[in-house]
């Protein structure tokens, strides 16, 4: 595995999740803060660069298909 591949995928799934984080603690919606908390820690346990790449595609589009 890369490491630099998997840092910078790492790097941007974290940037992603503060966005979410920020703008869902903003707007008071509960899906973007839990997306952009789990955008932000998933990277710490996810060792495959294509699962974790899997995950944070899953996580971003959440936000969008359930919405409560």
């Amino acid at each position: 595995m890369d490491t630099m591949t998997y840092l910078f995928v790492g790097l941007f799934t974290g940037l992603f999740g503060v966005a979410y984080f920020v703008y869902g603690k903003k707007q008071q919606q509960f899906m973007p803060m839990i997306a952009g908390a789990a955008l932000c820690i998933y990277p710490y346990f996810v060792d495959s660069l294509w699962l974790s790449i899997l995950v944070g595609v899953v996580l971003l589009a959440l936000p969008f298909i359930w919405r409560f």
